[in-house]
């Protein structure tokens, strides 16, 4: 894979800066798509899990997960785990199949050695660092084999609760007039409220 790339290019215009991380989740979830031999998801019929956390480094990781599989939070079919930690589990909802990708310890080593995290740790945000001190390191992660970059797993069976049904049934804050999905509406002195108005009065 190269920049020259569909998903590599839509992945960086998703995300909106040239790092290793981004990348990084995009061949994960490339080489998660291959070990199940299936397709990315054009509705809900994979579900990625992802170990990352909220305050965790390079968490841009994510959004190539999202461009590799299809599953997206728009969606509701990829979830953060807040385990801190770059892996991936993908899993097939028809077929009950499932891959672990994991990020091999040394693929991190070589861009925590980079001038570029270096920028990073101090707070640089990485639109503002020179692409030729990302450059290598996005070329090294497109490039590499699966085997350097991750460790796969073997595919196991893992059987999802079925997904609930989007709900379309809208009501009309009492307070504040604006629209709500009915079941995130609570009853307050009497009224149907929002969540946000439930809590003020």
């Amino acid at each position: 894979m190269d920049t020259n790339n569909e998903l590599y290019k839509a992945g960086l215009l998703l995300h909106g800066h040239k790092c290793p991380a981004m990348p990084m989740g995009l061949r994960a979830g490339l080489a998660a798509l291959k070990k199940l031999g299936v397709e990315r998801a054009k509705d809900g019929q994979l579900v990625a899990l992802i170990e990352i956390g909220k305050d965790h480094c390079a968490t841009c990781y994510a959004d190539g997960i999202q461009m590799a599989t299809g599953c997206t939070f728009g969606k509701g079919n990829i979830q953060k785990l807040n385990y801190g930690k770059f892996a991936l589990t993908l899993i097939d909802r028809k077929s009950g199949r499932s891959v672990r990708v994991v990020t091999r310890p040394e693929t991190i080593q070589k861009n925590k050695e980079s001038e570029f995290i270096g920028f990073r740790m101090r707070g640089v945000p990485a639109s503002q660092i020179d692409s030729k001190l990302v450059d290598p390191l996005v070329d090294y992660i497109l490039n590499s084999d699966d085997d350097a970059l991750f460790q796969v797993g073997e595919v196991t069976e893992t059987r999802l609760p079925a997904p609930h049904p989007h709900d379309f049934n809208t009501t009309i804050c009492e307070a504040c007039g604006e629209l709500v999905i009915e079941s995130y509406a609570r009853i307050k002195n009497g009224k149907i409220v929002c969540q946000p108005c439930a809590e003020k009065i």
